[in-house]
């Protein structure tokens, strides 16, 4: 029997078990001493922010430290021309501006492009950069450190012979998990150990290691091991459409460490490409072409990922980003693709039919340690949802609705600033993203309001109720309740579909519910409760990465297909290196460290960059070097603030309209009790703070904007701070003949004294000013920037109307000397605390006449739309409610 034996990673003597290694490092003849080591680490995602009620634990047997190693960058010392780089950082470029035009070069030109840069005239007259022609260019980008390069085996498939020989291009997976593992930019990214959070009495899941999967294999693994859970990523896509045309079969890959959020961005350098797949035709019978080609398939990943499989059988060491090695383990805990479905026998043989199988009878994850694919082929967000509602319940509401109602519908909604308006509607376009997708989604309930049987509304807004709910990026045992209990409500009202004749198939009406993905939606609460929050596995991402991995890269190369992918793979392994050693030469020039420095301070996030936020900790003045996603503004630094510091606000320092008068503003913006609102204000508040003003408004000249900013805190990551919204108030002109105005929520104080919350249009954006010469004071309440606003009435709760579940609002009017007209009133801009989304209740037609200029301002009874962001769905169905 073999005996598996462990090297301590610091003084190499051989140990039986990695327990051994444990109690040599904690002995006292240890070769590592404690006061050498750091006991700080980054803190898991669920363990930060301020909630005060949020208590966890991580596993005890979990992520220990072995030793000091070398992260990513300090192996980037190891290259051959390290001691020319001693002298020249940017070697074998002169200097830090010639590497940035190089890296521009060839980022931005193909190669017939850089020779006719390298050879203008303008070259004659200047110095020219040390490389004279595009092949000497590109040796001087090969010659760039690269860890884990690319290779080309030949394959053959024993007694079937291929039309091309089969080249499969790929490198070693577990050379590039070593890789992400050690990356120091994301040192405030990576979580080592499982953990379980609660929040109040509640278990919250959030991403893998918050899960019961990460716990149980934990339990697994010897004495101070360190997961990193392997997420795959697969995806065939055509790069040309002609006949013949070229496909590609890219696999990615990431760790499950890594924060979510960070995952969820192409440009963050956080998914790598492992493989691209042979696409091969066989010389065999048609029947058997998709079966060789599935078997091929496999194959090559179980080549690609061998090391990854022997490393999560017996573990390996890996330095982590701060340099300490730990001991890993690397099992598959998620597969994204479209494409391996292993359910999926109508293309396979018969004899495989027959017994419910693919056909494949070495599946790659058969000797892959804990990898079962009932658990890391879980249902995704972006196909098994929003493709799901696009291709089921849209058609079914098409068919109740009508294409010319539902289109005019959509083309008859108010535009919102940050929000896609479909001005054509939403039938005639036979292909859609996934963002489109859920744009529909967000007001299709209340759009179909009144044309629609109540029931058949009713199972409707229940998918979308469990889609929105499925998508939480933390989820609780209540919000899992309430996710089930929403598919629950659907199955109880879909008989409403079938009275409606609504599904339909080539054969005329269905009377059956017989759809595999809805089918899937009942595994959701398991699959979150195991792995985590499933928006961490959508395929958005391989969407994404297949644009640039496979379609971008296309124009950059010479468009023969004969060696196209060849091509690709130089192009990506020289943009891995521009981007690797850009980072590793700013530092090193600077003289700056290579390990990224672990925040403890609790403070807002703007940005899930975590390349400029090491930069710009580091070296301010160096961010604008930083590509990928940049931070949202941060109004809460310099905004004005509401009382409670949770809202900030935003008005441009020069105003749109400069001293108004009260004449030029009933003039301007149509508004015929502005000073009698604006009285009303002032005698409440002067009553109320005890500042009295000579000042008469009557007579008082006022600054207006048209538009503001409005920024709030996630509601699911108090700590996150999100892109602000604009609500809009701009004055009647020929585009909008009654004005273009958003509504808000604001707090105001009820009759009874006490605070409530109303609905409100915001018609004027404005505040007092005073002549330089004048010797007045402005009270407090006079001195900040105001709104004058136009109230809705709440006249129906969701539970009036339980087949929208929603809020109906209309308008609120008054009668006086102007007779009856809107209800208006003027309240502080600090006041508001979120922007909301009205719907009109069309009922049974829309009228022709009224577009999404006037629709505001024409129907006075509106529904709440929950469904108008996540945020919003979360407010208004907790906080609000």
């Amino acid at each position: 029997m073999h005996t598996f034996t462990r090297l301590c990673p610091n003084c190499n003597r051989e140990f039986p078990s990695i327990e051994a290694v444990v109690l040599h490092l904690n002995s006292q003849s240890t070769c590592w001493p404690h006061e050498a080591r750091s006991q700080q680490s980054a803190v898991p995602p669920g363990l930060r922010g301020p909630p005060s009620n949020t208590t966890g634990h991580c596993h005890p047997r979990s992520g220990y430290v072995f030793g000091i190693g070398k992260n990513l960058y300090d192996r980037l010392q190891d290259d051959q021309y390290n001691y020319r780089r001693e002298i020249n950082t940017y070697y074998p470029f002169h200097d830090e501006g010639e590497w940035e035009l190089a890296s521009f070069l060839i980022q931005n030109l193909n190669q017939t492009q850089i020779d006719k840069f390298l050879k203008l005239k303008w070259f004659s007259t200047r110095p020219k950069p040390s490389f004279t022609s595009k092949d000497q260019l590109l040796d001087w980008m090969d010659a760039l450190p690269c860890l884990a390069e690319w290779k080309v085996s030949k394959l053959e498939f024993t007694g079937y012979k291929t039309v091309h020989p089969i080249q499969l291009i790929w490198r070693d997976a577990l050379e590039v998990v070593k890789q992400l593992f050690s990356d120091p930019v994301f040192t405030n990214n990576i979580t080592f150990q499982p953990h379980v959070v609660h929040v109040g009495n509640q278990r919250e899941y959030g991403d893998y290691m918050s899960a019961d999967l990460a716990w149980k294999i934990q339990d697994c693994l010897p004495l101070g091991a360190t997961q990193v859970p392997i997420i795959l990523g697969s995806d065939k896509t055509p790069v040309t459409r002609t006949t013949g045309g070229l496909e590609m079969h890219p696999i990615f890959i990431t760790i499950g460490n890594l924060d979510s959020e960070v995952r969820s961005k192409a440009t963050l350098r956080a998914w790598r490409c492992i493989t691209y797949m042979p696409v091969a035709k066989f010389r065999v019978h048609p029947d058997y072409q998709t079966i060789l080609q599935a078997r091929l398939w496999h194959k090559c990943v179980d080549l690609v990922c061998a090391n990854l499989k022997q490393a999560a059988k017996t573990g390996c060491f890996m330095p982590d980003p701060s340099r300490f090695i730990r001991y890993v383990y690397t099992p598959l805990v998620a597969h994204i693709s479209q494409t391996i479905d292993v359910w999926d026998l109508d293309k396979f043989q018969k004899a495989a039919k027959a017994v419910h199988l693919s056909g494949v009878h070495m599946p790659y994850w058969r000797d892959w340690i804990y990898a079962c694919p009932s658990v890391f082929l879980a249902g995704e967000i972006l196909h098994t949802c929003i493709k799901f509602f696009a291709d089921h319940p849209l058609t079914w509401i098409k068919e109740v609705v009508g294409k010319s109602e539902l289109d005019a519908r959509y083309m008859n909604q108010h535009k919102r600033v940050g929000t896609r308006h479909f001005t054509k509607g939403i039938t005639h376009v036979n292909q859609m993203t996934g963002r489109e997708h859920r744009d529909i989604q967000r007001t299709i309930v209340a759009s179909i309001a009144g044309v629609a049987p109540p029931n058949f509304i009713r199972a409707i807004r229940a998918l979308v109720d469990f889609i929105y709910l499925a998508q939480n990026p933390i989820h609780s045992a209540e919000t899992l309740s309430s996710m089930m209990q929403s598919l629950s409500d659907f199955h109880t009202f879909k008989h409403a579909v079938i009275e409606a004749q609504a599904r339909r198939g080539k054969k005329g009406v269905k009377e059956d519910f017989f759809i595999p993905k809805l089918e899937l939606l009942q595994s959701f609460r398991g699959t979150v409760e195991r792995l985590g929050t499933l928006m961490q596995f959508s395929a958005d991402m391989t969407e994404r990465l297949l644009i640039t991995h496979c379609k971008d890269l296309f124009v950059r190369t010479n468009r023969r297909v004969n060696d196209f992918v060849e091509q690709s793979v130089r192009i990506l392994n020289r943009q891995e290196s521009i981007e690797l050693f850009n980072l590793y030469a700013l530092f090193r020039s600077h003289h700056a460290s290579l390990v990224n420095v672990i925040c403890t301070e609790d403070e807002a996030v703007t940005t899930v960059n975590p390349a400029l936020s090491w930069v710009s900790r580091v070296l301010p003045d160096e961010s604008h070097s930083v590509h990928g996603p940049r931070p949202v503004r941060n109004h809460f630094l310099k905004g004005i603030l509401s009382g409670d510091a949770l809202t900030a606000f935003h008005l441009t320092s020069t105003p749109d309209f400069k001293s108004l008068s009260p004449t030029d503003i009933h003039t301007i913006y149509s508004l015929i009790d502005f000073d009698h609102a604006l009285s009303q204000f002032i005698k409440c508040f002067s009553l109320s703070t005890g500042e009295h003003t000579r000042w008469d408004h009557k007579y008082g000249r006022f600054h207006a904007w048209k538009k503001f900013r409005l920024q709030l805190h996630s509601a699911f990551r108090p700590r996150l701070i999100m892109p602000s919204r604009v609500i809009q108030a701009y004055p009647p002109d020929s585009g909008f003949p009654l004005g273009n105005c958003d509504n808000v929520l604001v707090d105001v104080t009820g009759d009874d004294g006490q605070t409530i919350s109303r609905i409100a249009q915001v018609r004027l954006i404005f505040q007092p000013t005073l002549p330089r010469a004048s010797d007045l004071v402005l009270p407090s309440y006079l001195s900040h920037p105001l709104l004058y606003i136009q109230y809705y009435d709440f006249v129906a709760s969701p539970n009036d109307r339980p087949e929208l579940a929603m809020w109906t609002v209309e308008r609120s009017y008054v009668e006086d000397q102007h007779g009856k007209h809107r209800c208006g009133g003027v309240v502080p801009l600090t006041s508001v605390t979120h922007t909301v989304e009205l719907i009109p209740e069309y009922g049974q037609k829309v009228d022709e006449k009224i577009s999404s200029a006037i629709c505001l301002e024409s129907y006075d009874r509106f529904f709440l739309n929950n469904f108008a962001d996540k945020d919003s769905y979360h407010t208004l169905s907790t906080e609000f409610a």
